[in-house]
């Protein structure tokens, strides 16, 4: 989440949690600190997508089936037809979406939004393209009936000939992990844009790899706008739904709550550390899958296992669309670290101190306005083919020992929430008459 929790935001059962001992938190008390949590959480990034808040009904000029009759019209006519809603389209090159920046007056850096154009406009721009769509080349990504606009996602990887045509508008295809770091985690749109961003390559992405029927090899058709499909086969029909990989990400704390647990990866930039994470494998539960990861990658034991919050994360390899981030801590019932090499560089202890001063260090709006201005020079064309890691530096002139990843990433707010702990008024009382212990599941 780019702002699930502030530097100043109080993560209630973490305090308990450095007060009381793991065996008198109750069943009551955990319920009572969850609904508290929720009062301070804002969106993750990727998450509070403003296009799925709601389904319109199947009879809805809005709803996915609706819309894309009137698309397919659309499609073979320029007119607008009678009561039909305005179409917008957004499109994508090889995962990256279409994007444009604007300066605000005074000293306020430059800021990104999506490049959609009316559907008009766009088949204007494909009028002397070899890319001709049909309507199975759009997906439905979502409709705001009170603004009258159904939105579309479509991917124009096959012509690079659009390439400079939108670029003589300033616009461009950006990385979206690039656009991640350029999103003010302030700004309500901005974070509704980044949302919609990863919503739509996740389903793009999707798109691209699933042309076959994994049953019986058959070409695979969209259906409902593109939000599924369904195998071409007579004999198999096989529907497919867009794959979501699910993933445990985890900060381990030691008895004392004093020291957590974070890990390296060899593809990690130089001195960044994170929280363990892994791959949910079948027949297993959530909590099963942060023992065993935290076990197989580190040699370290866990009991309690208690949950936080979930981040979608589009951002992976083509081959995993969309990753399902879900976050936990995991409180160690051992010390002893034996590192598998083969999965981390390496796994250390750091002490609330050492990861507070890495938090301190940072300097993430530095690097956000960094971001923007690179990204505001690629929509410009100024700069081609440059590598950007360079622009990404979050620290400071004076150089910490570690740093974590920024607002924009769970882990972020895993890490700060146990780092910023404050007391709760009220709340150690109820652990004086418990009702149960915590489970152990």
């Amino acid at each position: 989440m780019l702002f699930l929790l502030s530097s100043s935001s109080t993560s209630p059962l973490l305090s308990l949690c450095r007060k009381i001992p793991l065996k008198t938190l109750t069943t009551k008390t955990l319920s009572h600190l969850h609904s508290t949590m929720s009062t301070n959480l804002k969106t993750h990034a990727f998450a509070g997508n403003p296009l799925r808040s709601t389904t319109p009904k199947p009879e809805s000029l809005f709803s996915p089936i609706s819309a894309f009759e009137t698309l397919k019209s659309r499609l073979l006519e320029n007119a607008l037809l009678p009561s039909s809603p305005i179409f917008k389209v957004l499109p994508f090159r090889k995962g990256r979406p279409l994007a444009i920046s604007t300066r605000p007056t005074g000293d306020s850096p430059p800021i990104w939004h999506l490049g959609w154009f009316n559907l008009g406009d766009f088949k204007g721009f494909l009028a002397n393209s070899e890319f001709q769509p049909t309507e199975n080349s759009f997906v439905y990504l979502g409709s705001r009936s009170e603004d009258d606009v159904v939105y579309w996602g479509i991917d124009v990887s096959e012509d690079s000939s659009l390439v400079p045509q939108f670029g003589a508008k300033h616009f461009g295809f950006v990385e979206l992990r690039t656009l991640m770091v350029a999103t003010d985690w302030t700004d309500e749109r901005a974070m509704s844009d980044l949302a919609i961003a990863g919503h739509a390559r996740a389903l793009l992405e999707w798109h691209n790899i699933s042309h076959f029927c994994g049953h019986c090899g058959e070409k695979t058709v969209p259906m409902e706008a593109g939000r599924r499909k369904q195998c071409s086969n007579a004999l198999c029909k096989k529907r497919i739904y867009p794959r979501v990989d699910p993933v445990v990400i985890m900060l381990v704390i030691d008895r004392e709550n004093d020291r957590a647990l974070l890990s390296r990866q060899s593809r990690f930039v130089p001195r960044m550390w994170s929280c363990l994470a892994g791959f949910i494998e079948p027949g297993e539960s959530l909590e099963e899958a942060v023992r065993r990861e935290t076990w197989e990658e580190t040699g370290v034991e866990v009991g309690e296992v208690i949950y936080h919050s979930s981040q979608p994360w589009p951002v992976g390899p083509n081959s995993m669309p969309c990753q399902l981030m879900m976050g936990f801590f995991a409180y160690a019932k051992s010390v002893e670290i034996n590192v598998d090499k083969e999965e981390l560089e390496d796994a250390q202890w750091h002490s609330r101190e050492d990861v507070k001063k890495a938090l301190t260090f940072a300097e993430y709006k530095k690097a956000q306005r960094t971001a923007a201005a690179k990204v505001e020079q690629m929509c410009k064309g100024v700069e081609k083919g440059q590598n950007l890691s360079a622009d990404f530096n979050v620290e400071s002139g004076e150089l910490a020992t570690m740093f974590i990843p920024g607002p924009f990433a769970i882990a972020h707010h895993l890490i700060s929430s146990w780092v910023n702990q404050v007391p709760l008024n009220g709340v150690e009382a109820q652990l004086k008459q418990p009702s149960g212990s915590l489970s152990n599941l």
